[in-house]
């Protein structure tokens, strides 16, 4: 079982461990009050869990509209006039 959990006070005190921790082995979880409260992560794993699944390319041919003929033209009129 891995030993990657910290209470809040030990977090603190031994900060420069806990990040040593996070970057060479796994994800460390601190708890505060007895509950799961924050994780840290090394950069690495950060970067592979917020990189997108593709590029804004791929995404936008991929989607059911991709060959449908849109008309993406806007209104030019003035818009209304209003009361203040």
């Amino acid at each position: 079982m891995k030993n990657n959990k910290w209470q809040l006070q030990d977090a603190k005190s031994k900060f420069s461990k806990l990040v040593d921790k996070a970057m060479l082995h796994h994800p460390q979880i601190v708890t505060k009050r007895g509950h799961e409260a924050v994780v840290v992560l090394s950069f690495e794993d950060y970067k592979k869990l917020t990189k997108p699944d593709s590029d804004i390319v791929s995404f936008f041919r991929s989607s059911p509209l991709f060959d449908t003929d849109l008309e993406l033209t806007r209104n030019k009129d003035m818009p209304r006039e209003m009361d203040l």
